[in-house]
């Protein structure tokens, strides 16, 4: 895992999952997350989180990289395509890593049990080499989220956003919230631009890596977390994969990216103008103090 090193740049990552076709949240998130990376020179990393195979499509996989084309961004390490990624970059290469992390969390005593439970039917606790029984942690009521977007910072509700999460799926594979962690490390990521509705994901990181000392350098002393507000369609819902239709392109069937580039004006508070196009949107923000502090 790379040491972080108060002198190195900022580190940032766009992180997707090819379980969907990109929505315009996904676009804004892209965008927002490039011109804070670019703004005090930055590297910008692509990783993609595959471990979810069963949603995983090859047309999701190269949606990807299309949007990130059509949007006019950039990033400087990372898969070059789907086929490169695939070969040498996807989730599935570091399941050691995942695991040795895992089992460390699995010595502590009394952090992790295992059930072969729903969401909805009631916690029976089985042994840890259970087949088919998933990992989950017993969380703290409350974490700290420190957010470079807001003042001050949050107290997250851990017990009633994410009860005792998984950290290993019923297939055995690494969940969602260790593999993260992981991979942020490996990459030497010190910013991490997220949707407000992920602060949670967010405190249960922060919460999970504290545990193992393999993990500990993921803190808020060392990585920027950013939480901006969510976009929301006409009904003033979330937008997300699923409430699109099947079959739709995502951001792509927008035609252009300019909508993109002004919802991201809109979440920096600048004017409309700001957001006619990315370079426009980029020489606004270079003239501003740094965005991040």
């Amino acid at each position: 895992m790379t040491e972080y090193s108060s002198q190195s740049p900022i580190v940032g990552r766009l992180a997707p999952t090819p379980s969907g076709y990109l929505h315009l949240g996904n676009a804004v998130n892209f965008v927002l997350t490039w011109l804070l990376v670019r703004q005090v020179g930055g590297v910008l990393h692509l990783r993609i989180d595959d471990l979810d195979r069963a949603r995983l499509r090859r047309p999701y996989l190269e949606n990807i990289f299309r949007v990130i084309d059509w949007l006019s961004i950039d990033y400087d390490r990372g898969p070059s395509g789907p086929d490169d990624f695939l070969r040498h970059h996807s989730q599935l290469l570091h399941l050691p890593a995942y695991n040795r992390v895992l089992r460390r969390l699995a010595q502590q005593p009394g952090l992790v049990y295992a059930t072969q439970r729903s969401r909805t039917s009631p916690a029976e606790p089985v042994p840890l080499g259970t087949p088919g029984a998933a990992w989950r942690v017993r969380v703290p009521p409350t974490v700290r989220v420190a957010d470079s977007a807001a003042p001050g910072a949050s107290h997250v509700l851990l017990t009633e956003l994410m009860p005792d999460f998984v950290v290993r799926k019923k297939d055995g594979v690494a969940a969602y919230q260790v593999a993260s962690v992981v991979d942020d490390l490996r990459l030497g990521t010190t910013l991490v631009v997220r949707g407000l509705d992920l602060q949670p994901s967010t405190a249960a990181q922060l919460w999970l890596a504290a545990q193992v000392s393999e993990t500990q350098a993921f803190t808020a002393a060392r990585i920027q977390f950013c939480h901006h507000r969510l976009l929301t369609d006409a009904t003033g819902h979330k937008l997300s994969k699923s409430t699109q239709a099947s079959g739709d392109a995502g951001v792509l069937a927008l035609g252009n990216s300019t909508a993109v580039y002004q919802a991201v004006a809109q979440i920096l508070g600048l004017p409309a103008e700001a957001g006619e196009s990315l370079a426009t949107l980029r020489e606004v923000v270079s003239k501003k103090d740094p965005l991040l502090a």
